[in-house]
């Protein structure tokens, strides 16, 4: 599927603001009391911030092919 540049530019603002903000919860979890008890949250958020990143690298190399 082709996107244009305007999308793939607006999907990436999307998913480096998503970052940024799992980002601040894997701080603020790891950083409770006892993080132990967020470790699922934690792993998840960790998960997901890989999942994006890898997003934008495939949104970036879009973006370059053009």
């Amino acid at each position: 599927m082709k996107y244009t540049r305007e999308e793939l530019t607006e999907a990436k603002r999307q998913i480096d603001s998503t970052l940024n903000k799992l980002r601040k919860v894997i701080i603020t979890l790891e950083s409770k009391e006892n993080p132990k008890r967020y470790q699922s949250q934690i792993t998840l958020a960790k998960r997901r911030v890989i999942a994006f990143q890898i997003a934008n690298d495939l949104i970036e190399q879009a973006m370059n092919q053009e």
